[in-house]
């Protein structure tokens, strides 16, 4: 475990990766939402997109958190288990800091009418019905499943080159697109809305953090061939 422990604080010897560049993202779109908000009309509800702007960022961490980091691992004598779980570990401790700062934002925005211009940032309805703790659990999973889809890139990459890195992706887009015009044949689209909407806020966040494990396994099997 204090190998592991050892691999988070080398991935936060760089700390504009994890700590520095999210932060700024998060203020600086939340502040250019308060400004876009302040110039829109005060009738009716304002809602944003911007919040989902740094689980984006997080795609880039996790390609981030191997290039820059997994050479200087293994000339460090670092397993790659050991680097693989200590990654892990540092995208999850930053996912819950977001998740808490996330929870927190929209107590405040709740507590001052949608900080007084009736904007919803961080408080949407759907999401914070359900409570704080489903709330919080499902804004720890989209960072986590960000980071381990440009984590898990990465690996392909460091593997099998950029050719077999295109082909998965693209593989992966086929598979996607060929499953939507299958449930659309079998007319199944409302099926699945209705099983959506059934699942609830803590649903959905077990249901993203499922796919980031599924992922992550994916991810360590190219990792451990891997060569710096």
């Amino acid at each position: 475990m204090n190998r592991t422990w050892n691999v988070v604080r080398m991935q936060l010897i760089n700390k504009q990766t994890y700590v520095w560049v999210p932060l700024i993202v998060l203020a600086g779109s939340f502040l250019l939402t308060l400004v876009i908000w302040s110039m829109v009309p005060a009738e009716g509800q304002k809602y944003s997109g911007g919040a989902q702007a740094v689980y984006w960022y997080f795609g880039v961490v996790g390609v981030q958190s191997l290039t820059l980091t997994f050479p200087f691992s293994q000339a460090m004598s670092v397993t790659r288990r050991e680097y693989f779980f200590g990654t892990t570990l540092t995208a999850a401790l930053f996912s819950a800091l977001l998740a808490t700062l996330y929870v927190g934002g929209a107590f405040l925005e709740r507590a001052t009418g949608g900080w007084g211009l009736q904007g919803w940032y961080f408080s949407v309805d759907w999401i914070w019905d359900a409570g704080p703790a489903a709330a919080w659990l499902l804004y720890f999973a989209v960072p986590m499943v960000f980071f381990m889809i440009g984590f898990g890139s990465a690996t392909i990459y460091k593997r099998f080159g950029s050719v077999w890195l295109t082909v998965v992706l693209v593989s992966i887009g086929l598979a996607l697109v060929g499953s939507g015009w299958l449930i659309g044949r079998l007319d199944g689209w409302r099926a699945v809305g209705e099983w959506i909407g059934t699942q609830g806020t803590a649903g959905i966040a077990a249901w993203t953090l499922l796919v980031a494990l599924v992922i992550a396994a994916f991810s360590f099997a190219p990792l451990r061939r891997a060569t710096p």
